[in-house]
């Protein structure tokens, strides 16, 4: 099977913690070597230590085994470091639709420290701009709890890095 086939199996497993990405959307497949008895997927966690790469890392095994290849290894790599960067604009939109404001790639800059100053957040409810952090850590660690003071609506920001 070629890479553009497996890639797009690759597209059938979803983020555990955010189910409307795809591992692809979310960026996180960065190569995927073939040989004629094996299929290589590399991945790079969002999170040094994210407990969703053990689940998504068998859910590949089980996806691309469901469709006919035999023998899979997925290999976890930690450099380059993941960025969101990475996400495909598909996968931003979905972010916002399911209600998690997507990372805003001009604000990536002024982060330079855990607790840097909040940015300017758009509501993914009603897109409004008067928002403000309530913590640092949403409901995962990749993303930040904000409420906007338009409509009233807690949602979850997913930090730049």
């Amino acid at each position: 099977m070629d890479k553009r086939s497996i890639y797009s199996i690759l597209e059938e497993v979803n983020d555990p913690e955010i189910p409307v990405l795809s591992i692809i959307d979310l960026g996180i497949v960065r190569d995927v070597k073939t040989t004629d008895d094996e299929v290589e997927v590399i991945i790079t966690p969002t999170y040094s230590g994210c407990p969703a790469m053990d689940v998504m890392s068998e859910n590949i095994k089980k996806t691309l085994i469901a469709h006919g290849i035999g023998n899979v290894k997925v290999t976890s790599v930690l450099s380059p470091a993941w960025t969101t960067e990475w996400m495909s604009e598909e996968g931003k939109r979905k972010l916002k639709e399911f209600g998690i404001a997507p990372p805003h790639p001009i604000y990536k800059k002024k982060i330079e420290r855990l607790f840097a100053p909040a940015e300017q957040v758009q509501c993914p409810h009603c897109n409004s701009n008067n928002t403000h952090r309530v913590s640092e850590f949403g409901s995962t660690a990749c993303k930040a709890l904000y409420v906007c003071d338009d409509c009233k609506e807690p949602f979850d920001y997913f930090k730049c890095h």
